[in-house]
């Protein structure tokens, strides 16, 4: 390969699919992709390299690969030397076939292989042959600096990666290996880098964060100790959690550690049914989910809790989902996400009998977001006439509105100046919806 090949700045444009995960891995592709001198652009024709960070948790993720590569067709032709690729989890699902399947891509890559890169897209640029990487490395220690260009004020951390529990609805262990954690010295170096760089706020990411294990032997409750302790990192939240490895010791240093470690827990419950989560490998009956919850709100009073639920899982029974139902009325979400139950290639679950018709599906989902509705607007009243700390992440110049995150993960709205970003400032709230708090600048 000629250096002049490799000095000349060109274009890259991401699609990102997908979860937080995919989001963090886009944004450090961009960083790694600087070393061959590429830039990030806006669009598709204005790039050299196009890259389709794919998810595979929701519905035909391989036929939206085929699509949105078959868009890209024209810009083929009319550029040869455009390069295109497929990274994420269906990349490290599909492998060569996608290769066979799509001959417009010039390279897949897996979720294992995302620091190679500058070194694929080399090959591929000067050998001009399709090039695949998607080999788990489940022996490496997984050790990685987090990279990001412009951080801002809030960023993302990913503390480990891969999952070891196997629910039988999720392909994430099949597409992002097994689990491992980084150490808590890097994360603590890694932490205070950011701050150096302007970040006030830090979301912990993992497939299963509270099963964190340092080389150490620190647990992700030390983990949070110590990052509020000896950082000095403003604010700390965390994504994803299980709730079977939620325990005491966890909440009590939430609750010592309040100043720094947000009050909001997403918590994921999938159903309220036993013998669904039974069938689904959640580790935990419904009874068990309720006493966590229970625990949560006596250790860490005012604390807000948001989950997932899947409806439609197979064989589930119109009985079962009412007991889903009935479960928003003891566990107080103020956010749900909930999803109708899709078959996902190498899971159990695809293989269960008793797979639902799409109509009953979407009638539970439609269901279940109508009674979510009714509870979610009267306990959003409750923060009318609070002062809630924000810290302050855009500026709208237009509106002359900013807005920023309460540390109940509440999205504020208020009038203020661009000079906010980056500062806590209280904010009395004025107006209250399940999502979204309209307030005034406390002077």
């Amino acid at each position: 390969m000629e250096m002049k090949e490799i000095q000349k700045t060109q274009g890259v444009y991401i699609s990102t699919y997908g979860c937080q995960m995919n989001v963090n891995d886009s944004e450090r592709m961009y960083s790694l992709l600087e070393m061959l001198n590429y830039q990030p652009v806006s669009s598709p024709d204005q790039a050299s390299l196009i890259i389709i960070n794919s998810c595979s948790v929701r519905e035909k993720p391989v036929h939206k690969v085929h699509s949105e590569v078959g868009r890209y067709r024209e810009l083929k032709k009319a550029n040869p030397e455009l390069r295109i690729g497929v990274g994420g989890c269906v990349a490290q699902q599909e492998k060569d076939r996608l290769l066979k399947d799509v001959p417009l891509l010039d390279f897949v890559f897996g979720t294992d292989s995302i620091d190679k890169l500058p070194e694929i897209v080399a090959k591929v640029k000067s050998e001009g042959q399709p090039v695949v990487s998607a080999r788990f490395e489940h022996q490496q220690p997984y050790h990685i600096e987090t990279l990001i260009k412009n951080p801002g004020v809030s960023t993302f951390v990913n503390i480990t990666k891969g999952c070891d529990n196997f629910c039988t609805f999720c392909v994430v262990p099949f597409t992002r290996g097994r689990e491992r954690s980084r150490p808590l010295k890097h994360l603590l170096e890694d932490v205070r880098r950011l701050v150096d760089r302007g970040v006030k706020e830090v979301t912990l990411l993992g497939q299963n964060v509270n099963s964190y294990t340092s080389d150490c032997g620190t647990n992700f409750a030390g983990l949070l100790k110590a990052l509020a302790e000896q950082t000095p990192i403003q604010r700390i939240r965390y994504t994803t959690s299980h709730p079977k490895d939620f325990n005491q010791e966890l909440v009590e240093v939430m609750q010592a550690c309040r100043d720094k470690l947000c009050e909001y827990i997403h918590l994921p419950v999938q159903s309220g049914n036993t013998q669904v989560l039974e069938r689904m490998n959640r580790g935990y009956s419904r009874e068990e989910y309720i006493e966590k919850a229970q625990m949560i709100f006596n250790t860490i009073p005012g604390v807000v809790l948001s989950t997932d639920i899947i409806v439609g899982f197979p064989g589930e029974t119109d009985e079962q989902f009412a007991e889903t139902l009935s479960l928003l009325d003891e566990v107080p979400y103020e956010s749900l996400f909930a999803f109708k139950y899709s078959p996902r290639p190498f899971t159990k679950a695809a293989r269960f009998e008793g797979q639902l018709p799409e109509e009953v599906k979407s009638e539970r989902l439609n269901r279940l977001f109508e009674r979510h509705r009714e509870l979610a607007f009267p306990m959003a009243k409750k923060y009318e006439g609070q002062n809630l700390a924000v810290l302050v992440e855009e500026y709208d110049s237009e509106t002359g509105r900013v807005s920023g995150r309460s540390t109940q993960n509440k999205l504020v709205h208020f009038t203020g100046s661009q000079e906010l970003i980056g500062q806590t400032v209280w904010v009395k709230i004025k107006e209250a919806f399940p999502q979204t708090l309209r307030g005034v600048l406390v002077q």
